[in-house]
């Protein structure tokens, strides 16, 4: 049988976060589109990554809050956990947002989806099927997956992954995770308070991507629930048990630890695997493939976006990400406009609880970009009347600025952190000074008025200063 021929304006592989945002917002703009993809729609965010993990952590959420009313005057009682039905409500979650991505929704905004493998024949052409695409653009969304580390016996062993975890029937009796990224500490937590015992394994520092002191906040929080976080851990080796009843971690001192379930959360690797890049003159690397500041790849007819990107713009993996370079994505491929990614002003949170964003540099990356020029602002949620009433206290908004008040980064601990980190964000992306910050009105009292109290900080030294107090006295004197 010959091949279909489907010739089109744009193709996009890959049907997660990132292409579903360039197929809709291509084809209701005009161009006809064909969107492939091999798995389930909505791709990791959906299925066994964003969605799934936050849908766990609201259960969590509601357990701990019914043990944690003590301060308010109001009788604490033990949850009852029910995990097949806190597994139940993750699968409604992801049902209730499904249809957003659905095959029948995009089909209706007239794209052509291929529930397909895809593989490039050749710089213009791919395949997916018994379809062949000639399309004038291309785009790679594939997303990743999780990566295991090169650990003796792990590959043999049973271990989850995010792909895998969400369908475990059972609770974890004693959950071993490896890796203190975001991912595995949001999931310690969960099942922590879900009643699993929890032990996180991380080869370096926990959260090392984040300001160490705001880290070491949440660390805290997550440590005193009974999280047991173990750093600078060299595990040597990974093995079934002997009864295989469970797992165990041999660690360089000797020492072992045993495990009714083990997560790796150790990284992330490109899914580019059987995509023929080579046929379409595509590069790439261990780390994905190459970018420009346009997301076009060696191959200018070819872009790609998200988590399989590298190159500038590009090697955050997070989804709000590749939703941002979808719109740089149309602008060049649409609109034939010039659009350059930059991931200067653009934010992540942990959603622990407490909650840890950050934005732009961190105190450490500024003063390695901007030596002595970098200068830190900063104010507790101890001093924020909102925080103590509702009895949240632990946290902290951190400002790293440059010359004459330039916002450079903002990092902040606390609960909503990934709500309040917003507005520094903002400030980033329009070239904002730290006095535009400290001139707004925030509702009072909200935990929004730390930022606020948090620029105005950096302005307390000059303003109480002994020259400004002399100042004032003799403008009183004339008054």
């Amino acid at each position: 049988m010959a091949d279909r021929v489907i010739d089109t304006d744009l193709c996009v592989i890959g049907a997660g976060s990132g292409g579903l945002s360039v197929a809709a917002g291509a084809a209701q703009m005009g161009a006809r589109v064909v969107l492939i993809e091999r798995g389930e729609m909505g791709g990791d965010c959906l299925n066994t990554g964003c969605v799934p993990s936050k849908a766990l952590l609201a259960a969590a959420k509601a357990a701990h809050c019914q043990s944690a009313t003590a301060g308010f005057g109001v009788a604490p009682v033990t949850p009852a956990i029910d995990f097949a039905a806190v597994q139940a409500h993750v699968r409604d979650v992801i049902a209730r947002i499904a249809p957003h991505d659905s095959q029948e929704r995009f089909e209706g905004l007239g794209v052509t989806v291929l529930r397909e493998s895809a593989c490039f024949v050749s710089p213009r052409e791919a395949r997916a099927g018994e379809a062949r695409i000639r399309a004038k653009r291309f785009v790679i969304a594939t997303g990743s997956q999780a990566a295991l580390p090169p650990i003796p016996g792990l590959a043999e062993t049973p271990h989850l992954t995010n792909e895998t975890l969400f369908s475990v029937p059972e609770q974890p009796a004693k959950l071993l995770i490896i890796g203190g990224g975001p991912i595995g500490l949001e999931m310690a937590q969960a099942h922590r308070r879900l009643g699993s015992d929890v032990t996180v394994l991380e080869a370096a520092r926990a959260l090392a991507r984040d300001e160490p002191e705001l880290a070491e906040i949440a660390l805290a929080a997550l440590r005193a629930e009974g999280v047991e976080i173990r750093e600078g851990v060299t595990i040597e080796s990974v093995a079934k048990a002997g009864d295989g009843s469970g797992v165990v971690i041999g660690l360089h001192d000797g020492s072992a630890l045993r495990g009714s379930h083990l997560l790796v959360a150790a990284g992330r690797r490109p899914a580019i695997d059987g995509l023929g890049l080579d046929a379409a003159g595509i590069a790439y690397g261990p780390r994905g493939v190459e970018v420009d500041d346009r997301l076009r790849t060696s191959n200018k007819k070819v872009f790609a976006i998200g988590d399989v990107a590298i190159g500038p713009g590009a090697g955050l993996q997070f989804t709000h990400v590749a939703g941002y370079h979808a719109g740089v994505v149309i602008r060049n491929a649409l609109f034939r406009i010039p659009a350059k990614a930059s991931l200067a002003h653009a934010p992540w949170t942990t959603y622990t609880d407490p909650e840890l964003a950050q934005v732009g540099l961190t105190e450490r990356a500024a003063r390695e970009a901007h030596g002595d020029a970098v200068e830190v602002s900063s104010w507790s949620l101890a001093e924020n009347d909102r925080a103590q009433a509702e009895r949240r206290t632990q946290g902290r908004v951190k400002v790293v600025l440059g010359r004459r008040g330039k916002i450079l980064g903002a990092g902040i601990v606390g609960p909503q952190a990934g709500e309040l980190i917003q507005v520094w964000a903002l400030a980033i992306s329009k070239g904002m000074k730290i006095k535009d910050i400290a001139g707004m009105i925030a509702p009072y009292p909200t935990l929004g008025e730390a930022s606020k109290r948090a620029a105005g900080a950096y302005f307390a030294p000059k303003l109480f200063a002994p020259r400004t107090r002399w100042v004032v006295r003799q403008l009183l004197k004339l008054s």
